[in-house]
């Protein structure tokens, strides 16, 4: 009894920017716990080869192309794959990027395009897929947020702010939709090895800084995200609402 309540068989989930990265780590997690999955990007090329690893290890997978940051785009293709292939019951609010630049010369165009894709994706893709939801009066979204949710570090603010946002978008998400049978919650992933990360990957003192830094002494792998993630997509966390999840070694537990 304990173990089915993880079971996703039955559930389709849709995962953002994942073709590649946590958001693909993810898409084959929720897979393998028996969810068929909606993988979504702006690459059709690279979105297709994705969609064909996961078959080639037995997942039933839909490819669903469209920009995150367009409003119009989203609801349209949202509500086309509702109506003409099947429900969504999970969403996973993946897409992200990054810049890196200090605070007084952070160009304004990358201000503007962190926010879009960072936080008002989660708007766009979360309100289009809940419309849905609050019909059949029930549903999983999954933000995911970051370490730098509840920490900074220089050459980043911008990246801070659209995740700390994520954490309360989702409380607000919750709070108007738990009420219809929705859970909305945020994982926040710490430092794990990831193509947007692989500059700090690649520097040596940074990996020895965080190692330092990080109560389990290393980089996280995209893999274990993937049991939050089952977790908060499931029946096991039918009374989880408007919190996040840090899934960081601890960074965030110690000075």
């Amino acid at each position: 009894m304990s173990l089915s309540l993880f079971d996703l068989t039955g559930k389709r989930a849709l995962i953002t920017g994942s073709s590649q990265g946590i958001g693909f780590a993810l898409a084959k997690g929720l897979a393998a716990a028996g969810a068929e999955i909606v993988l979504n990007g702006r690459n059709a090329e690279k979105l297709a080869e994705a969609a064909d690893n996961l078959r080639s290890d037995g997942a039933t997978v839909s490819e669903l192309v469209f920009d995150v940051t367009d409003h119009e785009q989203v609801r349209a293709a949202v509500d086309a794959f509702e109506a003409g292939t099947g429900q969504i019951d999970i969403l996973v609010n993946n897409a992200g990027m990054q810049h890196r630049t200090v605070l007084q010369d952070f160009p304004a165009d990358a201000f503007e395009k962190l926010l879009q894709t960072n936080i008002a994706s989660v708007f766009h893709v979360g309100q289009a897929v809940a419309r849905h939801m609050i019909g059949r009066g029930s549903g999983k979204i999954i933000n995911i947020a970051s370490v730098q949710t509840a920490l900074a570090r220089p050459g980043i603010a911008p990246y801070t702010a659209t995740k700390g946002a994520v954490a309360n978008l989702t409380k607000g998400m919750a709070t108007d939709w738990a009420g219809h049978g929705l859970q909305c919650n945020a994982l926040a992933p710490g430092y794990f090895e990831t193509p947007l990360n692989q500059a700090l990957v690649d520097d040596p003192e940074f990996s020895a800084w965080l190692a330092k830094r990080t109560p389990a002494g290393r980089w996280g792998k995209v893999d274990e995200l993937v049991g939050t993630c089952i977790f908060l997509s499931s029946d096991a966390s039918s009374f989880v609402n408007g919190t996040t999840v840090y899934v960081d070694g601890g960074i965030t537990a110690c000075l």
